[in-house]
């Protein structure tokens, strides 16, 4: 059993999400929430997620920079002869 007097009061509460979803839960805070974005409209949650091509993104970046190391292996053996 928790000790009287330590813990806050919690209230049911009314959430409600700009895509016009409600839901009830409890909180400290008084009063009903609003909220922009929620589970029911979330990319995340809804399957609806574009994945970045992170593959593009690292072939560009070896391209950009297979040259300049290109460019030093040539000078690094200029200099040793």
């Amino acid at each position: 059993m928790p000790k009287a007097g330590i813990h806050p009061d919690y209230h049911l509460t009314n959430v409600k999400c700009a895509c016009g979803n409600q839901f009830e839960t409890r909180s400290t805070h008084k009063g009903d929430i609003v909220v922009e974005i929620c589970s029911a409209c979330h990319p995340f949650f809804t399957g609806k997620q574009k994945l970045i091509d992170t593959a593009g993104r690292v072939e560009r970046f070896r391209r950009k920079f297979a040259k300049s190391d290109a460019g030093k292996a040539e000078t690094a053996k200029t200099e040793t002869k």
